[in-house]
């Protein structure tokens, strides 16, 4: 989900905007006071509406505390028992699961994934070759993530987790099983069936038996478990006033997991070594191995992606530049974040975890939290400052240089780089958190932005493709620095394209195609971003939202970009269905805004939604604008409206509001149960 966060954190700084922050601390002050000043910083700041962290050091809990509120409307505070969901932390909870396999002698890392899961088939030969290792080090080849229906309100449909094996059918592979390294959710997903095929159990029995029992984590849950959903924190949306229904994060194994810091310092142990009676210390001393080195991958140098079995990173910054081993796994579902990092060789772990904000917020909360225990402790003597930058001083450029110009791609997006004077433009990145700027040389091959924090250059991988490295400092006041080294573009070939297939397409740029596969309980429909794919067309190069032209209603994903940018790649598929033109992406279907209609301008009508299930979008035009709509849904029904620029209005399952004003342009949907009617009223 980081790609989603990323975008939702730059969100939030931009609606909440960062006050001026002051989070300094004497020296007098203890860690636990300097800890609770920059968590009470980051709710007053960042859009957190409450955390909870925790410290365990050497089996003992030497920190455990919180701020802001568990519910807003009591001003109940949150306490060690509050509940959240951990995110892609969950990924450590299903590698150790099948980690606890590996040392039962029930699994094989590298055997075929097909041994455990006879089952799993693609439409690429290659898929023989996936390993469970691959999975656990996100070098499988698979395309990424198969989101739909994924995260739920108040519903813990399995439809995501019972139809994965199906789509992946028809899904091929983007590079060679254990070429290189890049995010993938849906691996985590396949081992989670794997702990189920093997051990005869369903996930959530085998963590609660294997796991959550033996180690007395009584708050540690999945959304199909039974437990009191009031301890789980509130979660807000930065647009609407009430708290928002229980999230359910249906990919469990991937990212579904609830639970509590303390709770989450506790199974620490487990992936530190300590609990060889759950975990053997050769495999928790496996999943901490170096398993991004095995491919092609940026060079070694300070940053906070270097994956595991499992983990994030296994060099960890800013610890790596103190000589420390720390281990780190971050997660974000829509409403939740979470942190955990581990430091092995010191036996301490901190797990921080939040409503509202990012885990990109919580890790830094905790690397400097952790600096201070260890200081405190005497491991390290100081605590080094925050780099400094200065703004770039250009340099004559070699003339070879000049040949890096030409179009680059990444997952969604193509840009051009042209080089001239020394000098080129990129985009906006992580989300808009790097701002859109120009970058000079500076000499050593490096070209730097305005202010010196972010360099960029170019490097020719083994595998004869051209990337854009991002070497860069994300600094947020209060916070701290994050240093990153990732590859953030590929160099494309131009695709020629016939003159008719280059005007099919052409004639699609800037259409929006709206989610009909999605259940009206999804979160994503507070993240239209989702559920409205917006056309930008290259049609001179070939090219779509980064994908290749293939033919007139056809393009495939040609990104194979390590570490993080090159991960949730898609195809293209158009049909056409009836009068309408269909959109296929990951297995879901969209429908194109050309077949659909406005919303009806009389007093009262109806919407049904059809025999299949799927989703009803109307347009809302000069004749229903800024009228005043009242739904009366059925029970399992609900609407959504969205304005012009996509931003969600009003979301009913969210704000249980039956009635809005709709704006002066923009789209409303409806969903629920095939037959279901609703009943409708504009005044």
């Amino acid at each position: 989900m980081k790609r989603i966060i990323t975008v939702l954190c730059a969100f939030m700084l931009v609606i909440m905007p960062v006050a001026d922050v002051k989070a300094e601390a004497t020296e007098k002050q203890t860690t636990q006071a300097k800890a609770k000043q920059l968590a009470d910083m980051l709710v007053q700041n960042y859009g957190v509406t409450s955390m909870q962290y925790a410290i365990m050091d050497k089996g003992e809990m030497i920190l455990s505390d919180g701020a802001g509120f568990h519910d807003k409307a009591s001003q109940k505070a949150v306490d060690k028992d509050t509940m959240y969901g951990i995110g892609s932390v969950s990924k450590m909870v299903v590698t150790t699961a099948v980690m606890m396999l590996v040392d039962s002698g029930e699994v094989d890392l590298d055997q075929p994934l097909t041994t455990y899961i006879t089952d799993f088939k693609m439409a690429d030969p290659r898929y023989k070759e996936i390993t469970p290792r691959m999975l656990m080090n996100h070098s499988s080849g698979l395309y990424g993530s198969q989101y739909g229906n994924s995260i739920l309100f108040d519903d813990n449909d399995t439809r995501n987790h019972d139809e994965l094996l199906i789509k992946l059918q028809a899904e091929r592979l983007k590079s060679k099983p254990g070429e290189y390294s890049v995010y993938c959710n849906d691996g985590f997903q396949l081992l989670e069936i794997l702990v189920e095929r093997v051990s005869g159990q369903s996930y959530s029995k085998y963590v609660e038996q294997s796991i959550s029992k033996p180690m007395q984590l009584n708050s540690t849950k999945t959304p199909l478990d039974s437990f009191n959903r009031d301890k789980l924190a509130g979660t807000y949306w930065p647009t609407f006033k009430s708290k928002m229904p229980v999230e359910n994060a249906n990919i469990i194994g991937t990212g579904g997991i609830y639970s509590t810091a303390e709770e989450l310092t506790q199974f620490a142990e487990v992936l530190m070594g300590n609990r060889p009676d759950l975990l053997s210390k050769a495999s928790a001393k496996a999943m901490q191995s170096p398993e991004y080195r095995k491919g092609i991958w940026v060079s070694d140098e300070i940053n906070s992606f270097n994956y595991g079995l499992g983990w994030d990173a296994v060099e960890l910054a800013p610890f790596s530049e103190y000589g420390i081993k720390a281990l780190t796994k971050g997660g974000d579902t829509i409403m939740y974040h979470a942190s955990l990092i581990t430091i092995p060789e010191h036996d301490i772990s901190m797990a921080v975890l939040s409503s509202g904000g990012s885990s990109v917020f919580d890790q830094m909360f905790a690397s400097k939290v952790l600096l201070e225990v260890l200081k405190e402790q005497g491991i390290i003597d100081n605590i080094k400052p925050d780099r400094t930058f200065s703004a770039p001083v250009q340099t004559e450029m070699p003339a070879e240089l000049q040949d890096y110009s030409g179009l680059y791609g990444t997952v969604g997006a193509t840009t051009e780089i042209n080089i001239q004077d020394g000098a080129f433009t990129l985009p906006a990145m992580l989300g808009g958190l790097i701002a859109e700027q120009k970058y000079v040389y500076t000499g050593d091959g490096y070209f730097t932005g305005k202010d010196g924090s972010v360099k960029v250059s170019f490097v020719k991988e083994r595998n004869a493709k051209t990337y854009v490295k991002v070497q860069g400092y994300l600094s947020l006041p209060g916070l701290g620095q994050m240093g990153m080294s990732t590859y953030d573009y590929q160099k494309l070939e131009p695709n020629n394209l016939d003159a008719v297939t280059q005007e099919k397409w052409a004639a699609r740029n800037g259409l929006n195609y709206f989610a009909l596969d999605e259940k009206i309980t999804s979160l994503f429909y507070l993240v239209p971003s989702q559920l409205i794919k917006n056309f930008k067309v290259n049609a001179e190069h070939g090219y779509v939202n980064g994908t290749q032209i293939k033919d007139a209603n056809y393009a495939v994903n040609v990104a194979e970009i390590p570490v993080m940018n090159g991960r949730d790649a898609f195809d293209l598929e158009l049909m056409k269905k009836k009068d309408a033109e269909i959109l296929t992406q990951n297995g879901q279907q969209y429908i194109s805004e050309k077949a659909i209609r406005p919303i009806f301008s009389g007093k009262s009508g109806i919407a049904t939604i059809p025999a299949n299930g799927q989703a009803r979008w109307y347009a809302i035009d000069g004749k229903s604008a800024e009228k005043t709509i009242t739904v009366d849904s059925p029970k399992h029904g609900g609407y959504a409206v969205y304005d012009d620029q996509g931003q969600a209005l009003q979301f009913s399952i969210a704000t249980g509001e039956q009635s809005t004003k709709l704006p002066k342009k923009g789209f409303i949907v409806f969903g629920g149960n095939a037959g279901d009617v609703f009943h409708i009223r504009l005044k």
